[in-house]
């Protein structure tokens, strides 16, 4: 689940750099657990995906899923959502509500969950497709995951925020493809929503220093068409205003003193669909 509003949950004070909490290498054990439940939960759904099954279903054997493992959804009753996944077919770019949508051949779809374990959470989102995906789909699926590991790989000490939405942003655009700029990646460990938000374009050199024990998520939204977005009146599901096909994935990443952690890696290889 995406924001762009930063949100404090908790009182746990910590060492901050410009506003960025920082944490312990050691306590990245608590992030490793969370992520793996958030990308079990995802390799487990991914056999369910197919044309005819409701949304709704899905969003159910995610929420047993994470319970049975110990963990707690954390969109389930986050500022009145109902869900314990967001799910977005085709158009819609991001927090797509669960419920009676029924898949047809050839849609895609992003199902994007949170798994709160220990009071850690591991967020990760992946496209999926029900049957089989047209060709333009097809690629628009496989430049948003280059987009995401493209940013993904700018994470190093001493580098800035902004790399990681240039990379993005370069490829997507240079593929003839847009950004989303009215949702962002932002900052996670024990808090849901937290400093800093992550932009998915911008330049080399800009934004807050990069610096090791930070944590925040990657999550680019790519359009075939344009960047813009609106909200639908459920106050949640944001599609493409042109009706284009959009898609996302995202990993969870702690920054290490030389390099990164991706806290949400697939156990099974699946992040990547199978068609």
């Amino acid at each position: 689940m995406k924001t762009t509003v930063t949100n404090r949950q908790d009182q746990d004070v910590r060492r901050t750099v410009e506003g960025i909490r920082l944490y312990d290498v050691a306590e990245f054990e608590g992030m490793r657990r969370a992520g793996r439940v958030a990308a079990e939960c995802l390799d487990m759904i991914g056999e369910f995906v197919v044309p005819g099954v409701r949304t709704g279903e899905l969003d159910e054997r995610c929420h047993e899923f994470m319970v049975a493992a110990g963990a707690r959804p954390a969109t389930l009753g986050y500022r009145g959502y109902t869900k314990s996944s967001c799910i977005s077919i085709n158009h819609v770019v991001c927090h797509g509500i669960p419920g009676d949508k029924m898949l047809r051949d050839g849609d895609i779809l992003n199902i994007d969950v949170t798994a709160i374990l220990d009071g850690w959470y591991g967020d990760s989102s992946r496209m999926y497709v029900a049957g089989r995906p047209n060709r333009k789909a097809e690629r628009l699926i496989h430049v948003t995951h280059e987009s995401l590991m493209r940013g993904i790989a700018e994470v190093r000490p001493g580098g800035h925020f902004g790399d990681i939405g240039a990379a993005i942003q370069s490829y997507a655009e240079g593929e003839r493809m847009s950004v989303v700029r009215d949702f962002c990646g932002h900052g996670i460990g024990r808090v849901f929503h937290d400093e800093p938000n992550v932009l998915h374009y911008g330049r080399r050199g800009a934004g807050p220093q990069i610096r090791p024990g930070m944590i925040f998520t990657i999550e680019p939204m790519v359009n075939l068409g344009a960047p813009q977005t609106k909200t639908l009146a459920d106050g949640w599901t944001a599609v493409t205003r042109d009706r284009s096909l959009s898609a996302q994935f995202e990993h969870s990443i702690g920054v290490t003193e030389d390099g990164y952690e991706i806290f949400t890696l697939s156990p099974a290889g699946k992040f990547f669909p199978d068609w």
